[in-house]
C-alpha cells in the first residue's frame, strides 16, 4: 500500500508501552541529531545479509473504518456516493493510514495523494522529519487544500487527492509490515521479538508495504482496526530485530 506515507505522525503523544502510539517519522538529519537517544547513521545501505538490527522504532497502522467518524458527508474522486469528510482527508483518517473501511464494510484506499501536505491545529504547513513522531510545525490534523481555520473544515481542494475501491496490497494484520526499502528489500522476512512475546502473531513479517514517512530504522506494522480513534496503536524505541532478506 504504497500510500501508508505519512500515516503517523501522533505517536509523540504516545508511550512504548501496549496501545500507545501509531505511526512515525523521524526529524532532519544532522551531524549529533539523535532519534529516542540514538545516534542516526550519515548513512545506510540496503541489507544484503541476514542480521539483527538494532535502535528501531515501530509504529503500527489499520485500515480506518468510516464508522468512527462523524463529518460533514461530501463525493471523494474514485468511490461511489458520500462519505464522512474527515475519513477521507482528517490525519486520522485515510489520507493518513492510507487504507480505509467505508461504513458498507468495504474497502478503500488512496490512489494519490496529489500536490497537497498537512497542516497543523493552526492551519500552518507540517513536514515530517527524520525522527519517529517529529514534525516540523507540530502534529499534522488535515490536509492542506482542506483547511479553513481551527474550529471548522470546509471542502475547498484537496490538490488532486484520489481514492480507489478495494486495499492496493493484500493486507494482514500482524503480517503485513511497511519499510524504507532503502534499507530493508521488498519481500524482506522480519522477525520482531516484541510482537512474538505478546502472542501478537508468530513475530514474522513480509515487508511489503512502503511509505514516504517510512525512513531507515523505523517500521510500520498492520494492525486490525481499532474500536476507537483514541487507540492510535503501539510506538516502540529501540528495539531489536531480525531481517532476512529475500534468497537468504
Amino acid at each position: 500500500m504504497f500510500w501508508t506515507l505519512l500515516r503517523v505522525a501522533l505517536a509523540a503523544l504516545q508511550t512504548t508501552s501496549p496501545g500507545a502510539a501509531a505511526g512515525a517519522v523521524h526529524p532532519p538529519q544532522a551531524h549529533a541529531a539523535r532519534c529516542a537517544g540514538q545516534r542516526i547513521p550519515p548513512r545506510e545501505h540496503v541489507i544484503t545479509r541476514r542480521r539483527w538490527l538494532r535502535g528501531v522504532a515501530i509504529t503500527e497502522y489499520y485500515s480506518t473504518p468510516e464508522r468512527l467518524f462523524s463529518g460533514r458527508l461530501v463525493r471523494a474522486p474514485g468511490l461511489p456516493g458520500r462519505h464522512h469528510v474527515d475519513w477521507l482527508y482528517s490525519s486520522q483518517g485515510m489520507a493518513m493510514e492510507g487504507d480505509g473501511i467505508d461504513a458498507s464494510g468495504h474497502h478503500a484506499h488512496i490512489a494519490g495523494l496529489g500536490t497537497g501536505g498537512w497542516v497543523n491545529a493552526r492551519g500552518h504547513r507540517t513536514v515530517p522529519g527524520r525522527c519517529a513522531g517529529d514534525w516540523s510545525h507540530g502534529r499534522p490534523v488535515w490536509l492542506e487544500g482542506g483547511w479553513r481555520n481551527a474550529r471548522h473544515v470546509r471542502r475547498l481542494s484537496y490538490g488532486g487527492v484520489t481514492f480507489s475501491r478495494g486495499s492496493s496490497i493484500p493486507l494482514t494484520a500482524y503480517r503485513t509490515l511497511a519499510v524504507d526499502p532503502g534499507l530493508i528489500p521488498h519481500g524482506s522476512r522480519v522477525f520482531i521479538p516484541f510482537y512474538k512475546r505478546n502472542h501478537l502473531g508468530s513475530g514474522w513479517f513480509v515487508a511489503q508495504d512502503t511509505g514516504g514517512a517510512i525512513i531507515g530504522r523505523h517500521l510500520d506494522v498492520y494492525r486490525p482496526p481499532p474500536t476507537s480513534l483514541s487507540d492510535l496503536g503501539r510506538y516502540l524505541r529501540n528495539q531489536r530485530v531480525l531481517v532476512v532478506p529475500p534468497g537468504t
